[in-house]
């Protein structure tokens, strides 16, 4: 859905409850959708509301350390690492997400 209200400032895209919401000139590239699908997965396996809670907890965990808290959560980072695998999808784990939260990102 294109929208100017979400997402907010910085961000080109949003999920929520598997409805992507896009600025209007934003290019929906393979790459992004497939991290949003990657998402949509997520979310399905936690009932959505466990993802958005754990989602919250697992960013305020990350705020105080070293690094972009947003891109060291580990629901970010399985997306961000395989978002240009467009078959990940196929053949992801229940949970992968979970390999993610012991390693931080350095940035």
């Amino acid at each position: 859905m294109r929208t100017t209200i979400l997402p907010f400032q910085g961000f080109t895209a949003i999920n929520l409850l598997g409805v992507l919401f896009v600025h209007p000139g934003v290019y929906l590239s393979h790459e992004l959708m497939n991290h949003e699908r990657i998402h949509t997965a997520q979310q399905r396996e936690m009932l959505f509301v466990f993802f958005y809670l754990a989602y919250l907890v697992e960013w305020l965990v990350r705020l105080p350390m070293r690094g972009n808290a947003y891109r060291n959560i580990s629901f970010e980072r399985e997306a961000y690492a395989n978002q240009r695998n467009l078959d990940y999808l196929k053949s992801r784990p229940l949970f992968a997400w979970r390999r993610y939260l012991r390693r931080r990102n350095k940035r």
